[in-house]
């Protein structure tokens, strides 16, 4: 098992200390990331005490101490997991090859990219959720927030570790980058769509954690998998640390739900709006816009680059060892596609697509079939409610915006309409202006006291690591 030093300025189990050049570069970077997150971090949050987790291992048991601290702080470092001897590229061109230690020089510039991509995720959702804290629900749900905050923060390191360790000049050019860009910024917007999107409450919140992560659970999946180790081995650990943040997703909105059902049962109408919280309605709407904005971050479903990703090696299917083929060279996968003729929309027809050219697609289809499972814990909640109503997911066709669907317009059932009935329609199937403003109403008043809970969301069954509901998670000075 590798050594963590914590002692240094920078924890980490890579030996940073025996490469001078880099730990100079690195130690050079850290104080522009710590600028960035006092500029771009949790807003009015920076100078409180925090129960949060710190990884301090990469052993699976014991990995990680919680304590109280303050946020800029925290003990970022860089934790890749503990080699595999004699490691073995899983798949593609290259499958039973040893796995490569530097970065083979013909796929420079694709690895680059690939790591560039990921990193530039981790910190567009503190940018995104940097408001938030300022109307959270509870103590819980703040210290939480900012749980997942430092966490980006800490995968942004070990992408940048990677930047500069493997890609030179290039590499840090890149990490500097990565500081640069800002969520939503006109002129410098972060890459992905998805990370450019406005998250201005807490239902946006929730729903992001467990949307939105959930697509980094299936990247970072597939990314695990390369034949780059480097790359492999941080993205594995980094799997470890965000399962956390689709556990706030789902348990927040299933604390949500919950609270709608009490309030619905209050009132004679079961108008959850009269009594102060979120109709089920509404929240299924924004279940509508997250889960199709993440769907397109997978990219397209015929994909000449996810093509090329798997057959250089760089990056596979999630958990490829349960697959039997994993040449994929001659399989195909079937799925739906348009008809269009003369830029109109006539319907859909099957395809079968070579294996290769659909590796985005096979990643979604495990995404959306985890994603159900989410709904399927919140449909049992109205089920014990005696509620008739269910949550579901929409089409994978419905208001996408990459990919072979992109411009065209569905129904959430994914069926063909036309864009003047979708223009009509969208509003009963997305949020509205209103509902986003009805949603931020209630969460105009944020809760510090820890013996309290907004009336729009249940208490969580129990608290952080041994401790009650209502323990002073995060001490916070107004």
């Amino acid at each position: 098992m590798s050594t963590v030093v914590s002692s240094e300025k920078i924890p980490n189990n890579v030996d940073l200390g025996s490469d001078k050049k880099l730990q100079r570069a690195l130690e050079a970077w850290q104080p522009k990331f710590i600028d960035w997150w006092k500029e771009m971090g949790p807003e009015g949050f920076q100078a409180d005490d925090v129960y949060l987790r710190t990884a301090v291992s990469v052993d699976s048991d014991g990995w990680a101490q919680y304590d109280f601290v303050k946020m800029p702080d925290y003990r970022w470092g860089i934790f890749l997991a503990d080699p595999i001897a004699d490691k073995k590229i899983g798949f593609g061109d290259f499958y039973g090859q040893d796995a490569w230690q530097s970065v083979p020089g013909e796929f420079r510039n694709v690895l680059r990219r690939l790591v560039v991509t990921q990193g530039d995720t981790e910190p567009a959702s503190v940018e995104q959720q940097r408001l938030l804290g300022q109307t959270c629900p509870s103590l819980y749900d703040l210290r939480n927030l900012f749980q997942v905050n430092v966490e980006e923060g800490r995968h942004l390191w070990a992408m940048v570790y990677l930047l500069q360790s493997y890609f030179g000049r290039d590499g840090r050019e890149e990490a500097e980058g990565l500081l640069e860009r800002r969520s939503g910024n006109p002129d410098k917007p972060r890459i992905l769509g998805a990370f450019n999107e406005p998250c201005k409450h807490w239902l946006s919140f929730f729903c992001f954690t467990y949307f939105t992560d959930r697509d980094g659970k299936y990247q970072l999946l597939a990314l695990a998998e390369s034949g780059f180790d480097p790359l492999a081995r941080t993205t594995r650990f980094m799997l470890t640390e965000e399962a956390h943040h689709m556990f706030v997703g789902e348990t927040g909105l299933g604390r949500v739900i919950e609270r709608t059902c009490q309030l619905m049962k209050q009132n004679k109408n079961e108008d959850a709006r009269a009594e102060g919280g979120i109709d089920l309605v509404t929240i299924q709407k924004f279940i509508n816009f997250w889960f199709s904005v993440s769907l397109d971050l997978f990219g397209g479903e015929i994909s000449s680059n996810a093509a090329s990703y798997f057959a250089s090696g760089l990056k596979g299917r999630a958990k490829e060892e349960k697959y039997e083929d994993h040449v994929a060279l001659d399989g195909t996968f079937s799925m739906e596609v348009p008809i269009v003729e003369g830029g109109i929309l006539k319907g859909l027809k099957k395809d079968d697509v070579p294996l290769r050219n659909a590796m985005n697609e096979v990643l979604r289809e495990e995404y959306v079939q985890d994603s159900q499972r989410g709904l399927d814990k919140w449909n049992r909640i109205l089920e014990s409610n005696g509620i008739a109503f269910r949550f579901r997911l929409p089409s994978r066709r419905f208001h996408r915006a990459s990919g072979i669907f992109a411009g065209l317009t569905f129904d959430p059932d994914g069926r063909p309409i036309s864009r003047e009935e979708f223009e009509a329609k969208k509003g009963e199937w997305l949020p509205t202006a209103a509902d986003d403003a009805y949603v931020a109403s209630l969460m105009q008043k944020p809760i510090y006291d820890p013996k309290q809970m907004a009336n729009w969301i249940a208490a969580p069954a129990r608290g952080i690591k041994g401790n009650p509901v209502d323990f002073e998670y995060v001490r916070h000075t107004a």
